[in-house]
């Protein structure tokens, strides 16, 4: 073998090997990144859900106020039926364990969890926060867009 073609096998080799890099730097991240996608729960209000902009049974995060007169327990002694509200829409939420001990009506709540083919949201979590005048950012948001913001009945979002 002369010294030209095997300069050029070697080239060759050395490309491959760069191709072949480059590929499995492309599968890994492809993977990376479809891992970190099933990961990601979005927030949602009441009224993204009526409004049909959530997939039935994907993960997400459902943000509002406990509407009074909702909460009511199950026969069972540990599912909890409830509404959340942005004021402008409410969504009935299921969920089967201990509330926090703040979890109230009228006060500020975030579910995760999922809506189910009959438009119930089943909670897998439920988060309140420690100061009463807690309401998520999205929703105070929502409120005021809606020309439901009343000041003085709520204090806006810090």
């Amino acid at each position: 073998m002369s010294l030209t073609s095997r300069a050029k096998t070697a080239k060759r080799r050395r490309l491959w090997a760069v191709v072949a890099g480059l590929g499995g730097l492309g599968v890994a991240t492809a993977l990376i990144l479809t891992a970190f996608s099933d990961n990601l729960v979005f927030f949602r209000t009441p009224s993204d859900i009526v409004a049909g902009k959530v997939i039935p049974e994907r993960r997400f995060r459902l943000g509002g106020l406990v509407e009074k007169g909702s909460v009511q327990r199950q026969s069972d002694g540990t599912t909890m039926l409830f509404r959340v509200t942005d004021t402008a829409e409410s969504v009935t939420v299921t969920y089967k364990g201990v509330l926090p001990d703040l979890f109230r009506e009228g006060q500020g709540v975030v579910a995760e969890g999922s809506l189910n083919r009959h438009g119930l949201f089943v909670a897998s979590e439920v988060l309140a926060k420690h100061d009463e005048n807690y309401m998520p950012k999205e929703v105070a948001e929502a409120i005021k867009a809606s020309g439901q913001w009343k000041p003085g009945t709520a204090p806006a979002p810090k």
